[in-house]
């Protein structure tokens, strides 16, 4: 008796399995089952139409939108970079993020702007020479513009005075290929955001 149990068990399973598994392929609709293949090709862009030779073009005068209150709340928020005349850039020795003693007299005098200025914000950019993969100079970069914010934030300048963003090797100040460039190169430049 139990095996016969065993065995009814087991057929009912083996077509409740079959069953359902061919009822599930009729489910599905044919126009729910293509979807549109997704390309990411830009399209193409075509040249704007040159004048005939013996055509001539006027010139209109361009005028200004006014702008809305919208666009100059996001004017407002983006902060706007000035040139650091006043605040030094500190110089690095290759492959190093270390301050050297006239990098520590500069970032002193930097501080005393600082100081002075309690109101601005500053961003110190950390660069490289070209030497070294893009992923390590960008660390390095990083490095030495957080080692420039460390010792300033040591001499008693506030840290919510300053930021940090690394460069890397991608915006180099002499674009040279030899030692006298690479050392201007390996820099912290001081940049004041308004």
């Amino acid at each position: 008796m139990r095996k016969g149990m065993v065995g009814l068990v087991t057929v009912l399973f083996c077509g409740a399995l079959l069953c359902g598994g061919c009822a599930k392929k009729d489910m599905v609709k044919a126009e729910e089952a293509t979807v549109p293949p997704v390309t990411t090709e830009k399209p193409a862009v075509t040249p704007p139409a040159k004048p005939a030779p013996s055509e001539t073009v006027k010139e209109q005068p361009i005028q200004e939108a006014p702008t809305t209150t919208a666009e100059s709340t996001v004017k407002e928020q983006a902060p706007t970079v000035i040139a650091a005349t006043e605040l030094e850039k500190v110089l690095f020795d290759f492959d190093s993020f270390v301050l050297s003693p006239a990098a520590r007299d500069t970032l002193s005098k930097n501080a005393q702007w600082l100081e002075k200025n309690k109101q601005v914000k500053v961003q110190i950019e950390g660069h490289c020479d070209e030497r070294g993969s893009d992923e390590y100079n960008l660390a390095l970069g990083e490095k030495r513009a957080k080692s420039a914010v460390n010792y300033l934030v040591t001499l008693g300048i506030p840290a919510s005075q300053l930021s940090v963003i690394s460069f890397g090797k991608e915006k180099p100040a002499d674009p040279g290929h030899d030692e006298a460039a690479w050392a201007q190169n390996r820099r912290a430049e001081f940049v004041i955001l308004k």
